[in-house]
């Protein structure tokens, strides 16, 4: 009994941890790029100008929002500041438009998140 209670303490504790390690991966970046659907960016390479009504419709429809590190290949999959929520019409009206947005950074097995407290 005594060792299930000991296995019981030692698992609280690490899911603790890990949820710490989880909370401190995070921080706060401005990130300034080009906003790019998901989808046809990443298996067309679709992007620009002529590409900024079908990116809206992609993005308004729920395919996910690439941004596109100015000068970099780095992208960051954006997510809304709230769970169950779309992204703000701040992202989704300026598809494939260079902008500045500002929030959380979370990076998980490669990809890297970008969680969306203002877009300028």
């Amino acid at each position: 009994m005594k060792r299930l209670a000991n296995l019981g303490l030692g698992l609280l504790i690490t899911i603790g941890l890990a949820g710490t390690a989880i909370a401190a991966d995070s921080s706060e970046k401005s990130v300034t790029g080009n906003l790019e659907d998901a989808y046809c960016y990443g298996t067309m390479g679709a992007k620009g100008a002529g590409h900024k009504q079908c990116a809206i419709k992609c993005a308004s429809k729920g395919i996910p929002v690439t941004l596109i590190e100015k000068g970099t290949e780095k992208s960051y999959i954006l997510l809304p500041n709230k769970d169950e929520t779309p992204l703000p019409d701040t992202v989704t009206s300026r598809m494939e438009d260079e902008v500045t947005v500002t929030g959380k950074t979370y990076s998980k097995n490669g990809t890297d998140y970008l969680v969306v407290e203002s877009v300028k």
